[in-house]
């Protein structure tokens, strides 16, 4: 059975932009949109008497979420859950069986002014499928740009994103571009000839990465890069003309924490565009 796409809802505006781009995206793939609304404090909240059939706060929530996403996407089906407990552990429950999870940047809590919210934060670095935080300007929120961006890292981490963002270039039709950043040795001058092992060597990986999902995904354009620099930066930098960033992250079993790595933490904090992390499991 086709899994569904799940959204994070809480009411913020962050989330509402969530829920836009998890219409879009579903369409996209023709699967359905579950919207969850979870937490610990709707039985504390005040609810309206008068209002329709006695529904709460969290039913409204998702009632007028539903209707946004229906209005934007009247093709895809959508259904909502409503968990009463706290909102990381009812969204990783759900990523069990999710094609992917959607997460706004920051939530309605007392520290929405951080750049990432804790919620999103947490299923990013720990959920068992792909999480989407959604963040950017309008032109990257519609696709303006017409390309992906992959950070293509190391074996351990990359498969799954590799296999995933072409999936999306497919899908979306448009380009995907695969960058890898390179660092000479921190002893050796910035003379080209020196750095040219550095450098070729890097754009040996690109081209062993892309190489397999190429041939399975024809109709994609790729293209790939290799640019010198810390991988953060190099990724954030290229991500202003992107639609989606997707990096890869690595689950190491019986690790207790987050599980993201530095690239993957300051892109979720910094990226210009939506943000993809992909999981792959090892131990």
């Amino acid at each position: 059975m086709e899994l569904p796409l799940v959204v994070g809802v809480d009411g913020s505006e962050s989330s509402l932009r969530a829920v836009d781009w998890a219409a879009d995206e579903a369409g996209r793939h023709s699967c359905a949109l579950r919207l969850v609304h979870a937490s610990l404090w709707d039985r504390y909240e005040r609810t309206d008497p008068g209002a329709p059939g006695g529904c709460d706060g969290a039913e409204r929530l998702l009632v007028t979420a539903c209707g946004r996403a229906h209005a934007r996407r009247p093709e895809v089906r959508i259904s909502t859950v409503v968990r009463p407990e706290e909102a990381p552990n009812a969204l990783l429950r759900a990523a069990r069986n999710a094609r992917a999870l959607v997460t706004g940047e920051c939530g309605r809590g007392p520290v929405r002014e951080l750049l990432l919210g804790s919620v999103s934060l947490t299923v990013a670095a720990r959920a068992a499928c792909p999480v989407i935080v959604v963040r950017g300007d309008p032109v990257a929120l519609s696709g303006g740009h017409e390309r992906i961006l992959l950070g293509v890292g190391e074996t351990a981490s990359g498969g799954s994103a590799l296999r995933f963002a072409f999936e999306e270039a497919a899908v979306r039709g448009c380009v995907l571009d695969a960058v890898r950043a390179w660092r000479s040795p921190a002893y050796e001058k910035a003379a080209e000839e020196q750095a040219r092992p550095q450098r070729q060597q890097a754009e040996r990986m690109v081209a062993l990465a892309v190489r397999e999902p190429s041939h399975a995904h024809p109709d994609v354009v790729v293209r790939t890069d290799v640019v010198e620099g810390p991988a953060r930066r190099v990724l954030i930098d290229r991500s202003a003309a992107a639609d989606l960033l997707v990096v890869g992250a690595r689950r190491r079993h019986g690790h207790i924490g987050l599980q993201l790595g530095r690239v993957g933490h300051a892109v979720l904090h910094h990226a210009r565009c939506p943000v993809a992390v992909v999981p792959r499991h090892g131990d």
